[in-house]
């Protein structure tokens, strides 16, 4: 081993060569402290010379005997203090007693490493880095806590008694290192102390990182990989960002911290050294995934998944990684979040276009497929509101092309709004318009409004249970709420109004005999029949709006029609060919209304997990 750290003092005093040669009448105060200092030092450092005894090249001194490793220690930097006092002063010495200082010096070094190696090697499971990135106290409370089912009180005692081992040895091991490395340091080896806990830790990282899914090869062929199984190594990545920033960088930062705190340099740059590469690599990944050209439905909520676990962790990554060295560890997050949320941006300009050129055609007056895609992939979008506010940062513009006859409502107000609101409103004005073209292609206009109806209030009930209704506020729902109002209204003006109107005409007074009557109850049976034949196999699918439009009917018609029934019980009771329903009947006919067949296509089930994480139907 070549001399270092303690090589300089024997040329740093600034007297001539010639007057180390002269002989002091008196030794000084520095040259008995250093020949006292060596007499006492000397047995205990030779002890542990690995090179002159069999039982210190098979035993460890800080395992063997802590007490007595402590005294080394102490009495390693008592030396080096007396060198550099003796040499100080400029006194006359004899240079032999430097030579016989610095060979001690070497020897204790040598032994330094040997112990500052075994204790990292030797104590890896117990120096993972989640120890240091919590207290004792803590980490006892949740591991007992974790226990407590434990009925046996001697089994819950053990445990306790195994958790607390585990922490003193924990805690002894970081105090050990920390006592070599201020030692190494303040003897001018710490660049040997850095070589050897470098490395070691280094392949910690790297191993943890690559156990948790995050793999160099894998990521360099990222964009040849079909989207799922892109996919799988997202959710790698999003696992392992969680415990590599919360859990392995920090606790490694603060075992870092701890070991070298003597030298905010040297803790830096050797922490640095140990993550720099797994973090950019980790950081790197989700740049990777938003430059692949594989197209997926999905990608949106996976590049979304991906921003939101950086920008949640930014603070955690700007407080671990503060020095220089790691500038480009927080410029490589940066760049991913850059590039997630241009690959979020391209999606849902994409998406917009997709609804655009939907052409699949209205087979039923029910709700359409591409207004069941559209507000699930909404509503799940809504649950990013957080991460889209940041994402979605410009106007976006009036296509006089997208205007409709039938939804004429007003989609953007003159009060400024967030560009995340404006964004979300263009989207289902997107929907709004196709859903009115597909309209246009039913020839009855009943059905029509109905159709219109059905597609508008799954929209605002999809608004009104996700997070939508946040986004697009209160003054957009009551609009559009009341538009569904007008559809329903004119669909019972077009289907019903002819029924309506032939009771409201009719009046006892002006049913003067028995032929009226008659007249008048078949006129009643034949339009309400061909209307209820009509609208049997319709279906409203929202609850709601079925029982509105229910009540609304029978409103006009049931009352009525029980008032003219009784009025007219004899005459009817003797036609009964010609009176078909009793006013029960009209009633039971009137519920059933807009339930739909079984087996009808306009029968629509919606799942309760709709609003789930995944879309259940995706436009193609």
């Amino acid at each position: 081993m070549p001399r270092k750290g303690m090589g300089s003092l024997l040329f740093s005093s600034k007297k001539s060569s010639s007057s180390i040669l002269e002989s002091p009448s008196r030794p000084s105060f520095s040259d008995t402290v250093l020949e006292r200092t060596l007499e006492i030092a000397e047995p205990i450092i030779k002890k542990w010379d690995a090179d002159t005894s069999t039982f210190a090249s098979v035993t460890s001194l800080f395992y063997e005997n802590r007490k007595e490793a402590t005294e080394f220690i102490k009495w390693v930097n008592n030396v080096q203090k007396s060198m550099h006092k003796y040499v100080s002063e400029h006194s006359s010495y004899s240079d032999n007693k430097l030579v016989r200082g610095q060979k001690l010096m070497e020897i204790a070094m040598k032994r330094l490493e040997k112990e500052f190696y075994q204790i990292l090697s030797t104590n890896r499971a117990h120096l993972d880095p989640s120890f240091s990135s919590r207290s004792s106290v803590t980490s006892r409370a949740s591991t007992l806590s974790s226990i407590s089912e434990f009925d046996d009180d001697e089994e819950l005692r053990r445990v306790g008694e195994a958790v607390e081992e585990v922490e003193d040895v924990s805690m002894n091991a970081v105090t050990d290192l920390k006592l070599i490395a201020d030692c190494m340091i303040s003897s001018g080896y710490g660049k040997e102390c850095i070589s050897i806990y470098r490395p070691i830790r280094k392949a910690i990282i790297d191993e943890a990182i690559y156990k948790l899914g995050v793999d160099r090869t894998i990521s360099n062929h990222i964009q040849k990989m079909e989207w799922n199984a892109v996919e799988i190594r997202i959710n790698n990545w999003l696992n392992a960002m969680k415990v590599v920033v919360e859990i392995l960088f920090i606790g490694e930062r603060n075992l870092c911290d701890q070991v070298f705190a003597s030298s905010e340099a040297i803790r830096e740059a050797c922490f640095s050294d140990i993550s720099k590469e797994g973090a950019l690599l980790l950081f790197g990944f989700p740049e990777l995934v938003a430059k692949n050209r594989k197209k997926s439905p999905a990608k949106i909520f996976r590049s979304l998944d991906m921003y939101t676990a950086i920008a949640t962790h930014w603070k955690g990554i700007e407080s671990i990684f503060t020095a220089d060295s790691s500038s480009a560890v927080k410029s490589q997050a940066l760049i991913s979040l850059a590039k997630l949320g241009e690959s979020v941006r391209n999606e849902l300009t994409e998406f917009e276009s997709s609804i655009q050129k939907d052409k699949a055609k209205a087979l039923t007056a029910g709700i359409h497929n591409l207004t069941v895609d559209v507000m699930i992939y909404l509503s799940v979008l809504a649950d990013y509101s957080n991460v889209l506010t940041d994402i979605l940062d410009y106007t976006i513009p009036h296509k006089a092309s997208e205007t409709t006859s039938y939804f004429n409502i007003s989609t953007f107000s003159d009060a400024p709004a967030p560009a995340i609101s404006r964004r979300f409103k263009w989207i289902i004005h997107i929907l709004l318009c196709r859903i009115g073209a597909k309209a246009k292609h039913f020839k009855d206009a009943a059905l029509c409004y109905i159709f219109l109806a059905n597609n508008l209030q799954n929209v605002v009930v999809k608004v009104l249970t996700s997070n939508l209704k946040y986004i697009v506020g209160d003054e957009w729902i009551a609009n559009h709420e009341a538009r569904v109002a007008e559809f329903a209204t004119n669909y019972e003006r077009l289907e019903w109004g002819h029924v309506i109107q032939h009771l409201s005409m009719k009046s006892t007074a002006t049913m003067t005999s028995p032929e009226d009557v008659k007249e008048f109850f078949r006129k009643f049976s034949n339009l309400f029949d061909q209307a209820h034949r009509k609208q049997s196999t319709c279906v409203v699918a929202d609850n709601k709006l079925r029982e509105e439009i229910q009540r609304s009917i029978e409103g006009k018609i049931s009352a009525i029609y029980r008032e003219l029934y009784s009025t007219h019980r004899l005459t009817v009771e003797r036609e009964k060919s010609i009176v078909k329903h009793a006013p029960d009947d009209v009633d039971n006919l009137l519920s059933d209304l807009f339930c739909g067949n079984s087996g009808s296509g306009d029968s629509l089930t919606f799942p309760s997990g709709s609003n789930s994480r995944r879309p259940r139907l995706w436009l193609n």
